[in-house]
């Protein structure tokens, strides 16, 4: 009989199937410099006031030259990591969620595993624009629920302006650099509800980065239209999924792309503003890595303990979108 190609891992044994995933671990990074609405609202002759009116953002962090996102995401990670008790060298599987990596080639989840010296762990780049976090979510509880993967750190890391013409009204304004991380491990009971995706490519010229100019261009009225019954869409979808209804979500932490969408959504869905985080003022829209920065604002803020049932959704270009309903197992001395 043939020898195997690949010799089991010594811990194979221990990975079987499970019900369910669970986050065990959050941390996120940020670039140090700040950018408040001053210098680009001179720049594009607007004011503060209008930029802060239309998207909600008062600051944001960026990235400077020679900051990479491999590193970013390497620090969140870090944390993320420390805030479960879990070694570099159990990671099996380093899923980094982004759109703005260093280079074409290779992505940045080698990268990032390197850094980090998770040397047993594989590694893959998910690009699904800002709606990232949630779809590396559903390829690492698919991982895991299966028994092929016992340990998953998985990162949504951006440098998103550096993506932007600097002059476009469109775009200027709206986005921030910064990155998240999240440690996922089996669960006897279901922490992780299911997951709902969808997509639409026949609308993916509404937000688009094109190869040539590596500039995102952006229909901002008709991008708003999409998000807004996109993510209400998925939101209740998500909550039905799971057997529960929208009164009995603790908390609801969405993509943070506008605070008019958040506020948009809520209103149509009837939700109650103080169980939907809103933290774009203070980073703007960084793309994959904004839903694991509006969990550690809630969990700073007290609102993320365990037990919380959080109902996470996002939408993105592509178009494509997510949500699921997450009962929150992350510790809350972190």
């Amino acid at each position: 009989m043939p020898e195997p190609l690949l010799s089991p891992r010594p811990d194979a044994a221990e990975r079987r199937p499970r019900a369910g995933a669970e986050i065990v671990g959050l941390g996120v990074a940020v670039p140090e410099t700040v950018v408040t609405n001053a210098p680009i609202a001179e720049r594009l002759g607007i004011t503060e006031r209008w930029i802060e009116t239309r998207t909600g953002i008062r600051e944001r962090r960026v990235a400077q030259e020679g900051e990479r996102l491999f590193e970013l995401a390497a620090a969140a990670g870090e944390r993320a990591l420390a805030a479960a008790g879990v070694g570099p060298g159990d990671v099996d599987l380093l899923l980094v969620a982004t759109t703005s990596n260093d280079e074409l080639m290779p992505g940045a989840s080698p990268r990032v595993a390197a850094a980090l010296g998770a040397e047993r762990a594989a590694a893959i780049d998910v690009n699904a624009a800002c709606a990232g976090f949630v779809s590396a979510l559903a390829v690492a509880c698919g991982q895991i629920e299966s028994g092929r993967t016992g340990t998953v750190l998985m990162i949504g890391a951006d440098l998103m302006t550096q993506l932007i013409d600097p002059d476009d009204r469109a775009t200027a304004a709206v986005f921030g650099d910064g990155a998240g991380a999240v440690v996922m491990r089996g669960a006897d009971e279901g922490r992780v509800g299911p997951i709902v995706l969808g997509a639409d490519g026949a609308n993916a010229d509404l937000i688009y980065t094109p190869k040539a100019t590596g500039l995102t261009v952006m229909q901002g009225h008709e991008t708003f239209r999409h998000a807004v019954d996109r993510m209400s869409e998925v939101t209740a979808a998500a909550a039905a999924a799971a057997g529960i209804d929208l009164d009995d979500v603790d908390l609801f932490v969405y993509h943070q792309a506008n605070a008019r969408i958040l506020r948009s959504v809520g209103e149509r869905l009837d939700l109650p503003a103080e169980r939907v985080v809103d933290c774009i003022g203070k980073f703007g829209n960084t793309s994959a890595a904004s839903i694991p920065l509006a969990l550690e604002e809630a969990r700073l803020a007290g609102d993320l303990t365990p037990g919380a049932r959080v109902l996470v959704g996002a939408f993105g270009a592509g178009l494509t979108w997510g949500a699921t309903v997450i009962e929150w197992g992350g510790r809350d001395d972190a």
